[in-house]
């Protein structure tokens, strides 16, 4: 299945389409927001009192906004020898939105996956989600503040992640972080899909 939409014009940069995802307060907002060149559209509501029995705030109890559909955000990669316009999707953390993550994955090149290790838990269902689909994803360790901070392997044995699946870490308040983020996923979706014997 071909998720990879690029559109080149004359004399202009091929469009990429990103989706940014991860669990309920792992940074996805932030993220968009770091790395894009644009005022980022926000679709972020305050936490209702109706939500509480819903979305857990266990460890990240100064959140106060969710976002309700998606974030948007636009990053310019004009170095050669393939200049490219990313198009950023951040989408909605909590599993009810599943319908929006599949609108959003749409058409798009790969994923990056922000997990935060203080609610590792919440990393499970778009893991499992991307796998699915078949989309080429990468998992960016957000490193909290205060949080514990785990190598790599670790956290790829946590999350039951393939062999060929990148593990990095970031500072998603970090532009050159988020950009760094980005470049992995760039060359590990241009790269040949292991069979499953492979990964």
């Amino acid at each position: 299945m071909q998720h990879t939409e690029l559109r080149r014009q004359t004399g202009e940069p091929v469009v990429v389409k990103i989706v940014i995802a991860g669990g309920f307060g792992a940074g996805k907002t932030t993220a968009v927001g770091a790395v894009s060149e644009i005022t980022p559209l926000s679709t972020e509501e305050y936490l209702t009192q109706a939500s509480a029995g819903v979305d857990s705030l266990a460890g990240i109890e100064s959140k106060v906004t969710t976002t309700v559909a998606f974030d948007f955000g636009r990053l310019t990669l004009p170095d050669p020898p393939t200049p490219m316009e990313l198009f950023l999707f951040g989408t909605p953390g909590q599993d009810r939105f599943g319908s929006l993550w599949h609108d959003l994955s749409r058409g798009a090149a790969g994923a990056v996956v922000l997990v935060d290790t203080r609610r590792l838990e919440t990393s499970f269902a778009p893991v499992t989600y991307f796998e699915r689909l078949g989309l080429p994803f990468v998992i960016a360790v957000n490193e909290f503040d205060g949080a514990h901070s785990y190598p790599p392997d670790q956290v790829r044995t946590a999350l039951g992640l393939a062999p060929h699946v990148p593990v990095v870490t970031c500072d998603a308040r970090n532009p050159a972080h988020v950009a760094g983020v980005l470049l992995t996923l760039i060359d590990h979706a241009m790269r040949p899909t292991p069979t499953r014997q492979d990964a």
